[in-house]
């Protein structure tokens, strides 16, 4: 069955709002969950910028910094990183999905793919954070065409794009030392969640579903839905990657349900509500009948961190590890 891909879906991710984390609903025991608290843990003491920097951005431009005293990112996963190196009491603006603590007071000038160059440009920053996928291009021109230094990063998609991300945005900001710092704590604390990884052969089948019932938005994640990285470092199959579909979404079908045949459905904290919870997931085209939806084991992480790929992630993977092997 010849599957369509949803292009661009996962700019539709980071529109979504963060929400309480909410343990499974597994038929089995359910562990503990400790949902990642909805603020960033910054490095002890403040990095001092060593400026001027050049650096190369992923849009192919070549970037010179002199100040760093007001930074704009264009979206929650940079600014996670830049409050986490110690650098948030320099940052002016926020994306809506920079929804932890220490950012929520902060002016929103973007949504994902809805860059208000205007907003931008009225902070004088100097200095804007932008994704490969921030949009639209109009905005991002306009604001370097207005002068002011805007660096773009490639996006995350897995465990291994955490490192370099950090140390690029670091690099970016003249504070390499406060990312090598970050970047090694960042790495310990991953490595303590992969000890607690049981070891098995017989690994679950987890689904990553996009629900937004609002929107009557309703789909599961294929090859480049970005979740099967996270999926696979948690011990487990990314359902809808094994099953061959294709691109980054497709739309929830009993066909595709059947094919992927999860033990373990994923969602995000506000999808879930969106669709009343497990009842109206369960209701969904062909969830029902999988493996996942007769034991009603169902694994959900905060919007706001789930695919963040940053200094969070730790607890990120420790949750969904907690929660996919429940009674294993």
């Amino acid at each position: 069955m010849r599957q369509r891909a949803i292009p661009g879906l996962l700019a539709v991710l980071a529109l979504a709002l963060t929400g309480c984390g909410g343990a499974s609903d597994a038929a089995g025991p359910a562990p503990e969950i400790s949902a990642p608290a909805d603020r960033v843990e910054p490095l002890d003491g403040i990095p001092e910028p060593r400026l001027p920097v050049t650096v190369a951005s992923a849009d192919g431009a070549s970037v010179t910094l002199t100040s760093v005293d007001a930074i704009v990112p264009l979206s929650g996963s940079l600014s996670e990183i830049v409050f986490t190196l110690g650098l948030g009491d320099r940052v002016v603006a926020r994306d809506i999905t920079a929804t932890f603590e220490q950012a929520a007071d902060l002016p929103v000038v973007t949504r994902g793919h809805d860059v208000s160059a205007e907003g931008v440009l009225s902070l004088r920053p100097g200095v804007v954070l932008a994704e490969k996928s921030t949009g639209p291009v109009e905005a991002v021109a306009q604001i370097r065409n207005a002068g002011i230094p805007i660096i773009v990063f490639e996006g995350a998609s897995d465990l291994s794009s955490v490192d370099k991300r950090i140390a690029d945005v670091a690099a970016a900001l003249g504070v390499t030392e406060a990312g090598d710092r970050l970047r090694a704590r960042t790495a310990e604390r991953l490595e303590v969640v992969r000890t607690t990884i049981p070891a098995s052969t017989d690994k679950p089948r987890v689904a990553f579903l996009y629900v937004r019932g609002s929107a009557s938005v309703y789909l599961i994640g294929a090859a480049n839905s970005g979740a099967a990285g996270l999926i696979e470092a948690a011990g487990a199959i990314d359902a809808g990657k094994e099953a061959g579909l294709d691109g980054d979404f497709v739309p929830i079908t009993s066909e595709a349900m059947a094919a992927a045949a999860p033990d373990v459905i994923l969602v995000m904290t506000k999808g879930l509500e969106s669709v009343d919870g497990v009842d109206g997931l369960l209701a969904l085209p062909g969830v029902a009948q999988t493996p996942a939806g007769l034991d009603r084991r169902v694994a959900v992480i905060d919007d706001g961190v789930l695919l963040n790929y940053g200094p969070r992630t730790d607890q990120v993977l420790a949750s969904l590890v907690a929660q996919i092997h429940a009674g294993a």
